[in-house]
């Protein structure tokens, strides 16, 4: 009985909440014979990437599998497996070697890298297993967190996307296209900048590279403090939408609806000559960290876009990855949340439209 097995591991950091996720499929048919998925608690990517492979072993030996075909997007888990590069860090060699006691059970393995588009069940499985632990970590560290007073005080981020653009109006994907604002989203980002004045001094005004976000930046800048300059953080930008930059959701569904369909699946996927919503979240935490390293204990105004503040608000709420889709944002809709020194999060408010003008 030939099978192959697709497998996928990974953590959110390195070390961080990890998981992993395995099928194995019938090699002739294709038709799933076992799935395999688990939360690891904090690990590392390898660590993860490891264990995903030894539970698709171990589920094609309990479906009976003779020959095993194994296909993974870890370049790493493929060469070292195959033999091909040496196991030099020393936590990966005694689950490379519990992989390959399993090897040796079948009458023939064979190994093959694969690009992750075409890895997306194990992926899908391995990111419901993180989100799990990503869960479970935050639900611990919540329990440890006393809800009394702090003394250190948090880095406030308001999250503020930018005013309406021609393409915001007719529902278009607006990716990496530089448009400005239209003329409602510079009245629109002028009264978010108003608005902000009532929230406290500003240490920083940050914003994505695009016209349209330096724009609504710009407003709240001079309006905070004619001294304050916008500081341009190129990985607050908007995900990139490849090949579905201007046109509308219905057009995009159309024009390919089978990466539509995988695109909604998994965050892991990216639109055709595009950019996953996984890249956005890494580059998007990276700009986090570097703000609250800059400015601790500061209020700062991050401006950005729709895809880039659903993700800091997702990880701010502990959410699971159906929250990017649940959540709307208004253009020039503001956000707050506040990031404790101790690893405490406090979400203010989601989304403030009432400081917009009427339409």
């Amino acid at each position: 009985m030939k099978v192959v097995v697709e497998a996928d591991g990974g953590s959110r950091g390195n070390p961080g909440p990890a998981g992993f996720g395995a099928v194995v499929r019938d090699a002739g048919t294709g038709a799933v014979l076992a799935e395999r998925s688990e939360s690891l608690g904090i690990a590392t990517n390898n660590a993860a990437e490891y264990a995903g492979l030894i539970a698709g072993l171990t589920a094609a030996a309990e479906v009976g599998a003779t020959e095993v075909d194994v296909r993974m997007d870890s370049k790493l888990v493929i060469e070292q497996m195959a033999g091909r590069w040496q196991i030099k860090h020393p936590g990966l060699r005694p689950l490379a070697a519990k992989a390959a006691d399993l090897v040796r059970g079948f009458a023939s393995v064979r190994y093959q890298w694969i690009p992750r588009e075409r890895n997306q069940h194990a992926d899908r499985l391995a990111n419901e297993a993180m989100d799990a632990a990503t869960q479970a970590e935050l639900t611990e560290a919540a329990t440890e967190q006393s809800w009394e007073p702090r003394e250190d005080p948090p880095t406030r981020l308001i999250l503020v996307r930018h005013g309406e653009t021609p393409l915001t109006a007719e529902k278009r994907y607006s990716g990496r296209g530089d448009v400005p604002l239209a003329p409602v989203g510079e009245a629109q980002a002028r009264a978010a900048a108003e608005r902000l004045k009532s929230l406290g001094p500003l240490s920083a005004v940050v914003s994505s590279p695009l016209q349209r976000c330096t724009q609504t930046a710009g407003y709240i800048a001079e309006m905070a403090d004619a001294e304050l300059a916008v500081e341009v953080v190129p990985d607050l930008i908007e995900v990139d939408f490849g090949q579905w930059e201007a046109l509308t959701f219905a057009e995009a569904r159309e024009r390919d609806p089978a990466a539509m369909q995988a695109w909604l699946k998994s965050t892991a996927v990216a639109p055709p000559g595009g950019e996953s919503f996984q890249r956005v979240a890494q580059r998007v935490r990276r700009a986090i960290a570097q703000i609250r390293q800059q400015h601790a204990g500061h209020t700062v105004a991050v401006v950005s876009h729709v895809s880039p503040i659903k993700l800091i608000l997702r990880d701010a709420l502990a959410a699971g990855d159906a929250f990017l889709y649940r959540l709307y944002l208004d253009p020039a809709g503001i956000s707050v949340v506040d990031l404790y020194p101790d690893g405490g999060v406090a979400v203010r408010s989601v989304n403030e439209t009432g400081h917009l003008p009427s339409r």
